[in-house]
C-alpha cells in the first residue's frame, strides 16, 4: 500500500472510530484515540499522516481472505500490530485462539463505530474516484462493510507470508 493511500486508510479508521476526538498538537488538528488492542493513545493528522507509531490492522488476517474495509481494518499500535502478526496471522484459520483475537477484535470494532464527523473533510476512500482522477483499485474494498467474511482468499492462496509489506498490518 502507498504512503499515500495509507495515510487515507488511517484517516477514514480514525474517523469512524469513536475513541478518536479532535485535538491540537504542536499547531495542527489532529485525531487523538486508542489502540484496538492495548488501548495505548494514537494520534492521526487531519491529513492521515500518523504522528504516533499507529498502523493498519486486519482483523481478519489478510492471508485468512481479510479484506481492505472499514469494518476489517482497525488503528493499532505497532508493538501490538506485529505481535499479533507474529503470534496468530500464520495460524490456520480454525485455530481457537485465532478465532477468539478475531471475534474480540471485531466486537471492539462494531462498539467503535461511529459516522465520521461532519467537521472532517475526508478524502474519498482509497479505490474510489475523485471527479477526473484514474486511480487503479488493488486490494482496497469499499469504505462500508462488504458482508461477511470468507476465510479464503480471492485466489484461493494462502498470502504473502509472514515478511510480505509489514508496514500495512
Amino acid at each position: 500500500m502507498s504512503a499515500g493511500r495509507t495515510r487515507r486508510v488511517l484517516l477514514w479508521l480514525a474517523a469512524t472510530d469513536a475513541t478518536f476526538t479532535r485535538g491540537r498538537l504542536q499547531g495542527r488538528e489532529v485525531l487523538v484515540g486508542k489502540c484496538i488492542h492495548c488501548n495505548r493513545r494514537q494520534t492521526i493528522a487531519c491529513d492521515g499522516e500518523p504522528l504516533s507509531r499507529a498502523t493498519i490492522e486486519h482483523i481478519i488476517p489478510r492471508n485468512h481472505g481479510g479484506r481492505d474495509t472499514v469494518d476489517n481494518l482497525a488503528i493499532a499500535c505497532a508493538a501490538c500490530n506485529i505481535g499479533k502478526g507474529h503470534r496468530l496471522d500464520l495460524r490456520a484459520f480454525s485455530d481457537p485462539t485465532l478465532q477468539r483475537v478475531i471475534a474480540t477484535l471485531q466486537e471492539r470494532r462494531r462498539e467503535r463505530r461511529r459516522e465520521p464527523p461532519e467537521w472532517l473533510d475526508l478524502p474519498p476512500w482509497p479505490g474510489e474516484q475523485e471527479e477526473g482522477e484514474s486511480e487503479a483499485t488493488g486490494d482496497v474494498g469499499e469504505p462500508a462493510s462488504t458482508g461477511a467474511q470468507t476465510a479464503t482468499s480471492r485466489s484461493g492462496r494462502r498470502g504473502r507470508g509472514r515478511g510480505a509489506r509489514k508496514k500495512d498490518r
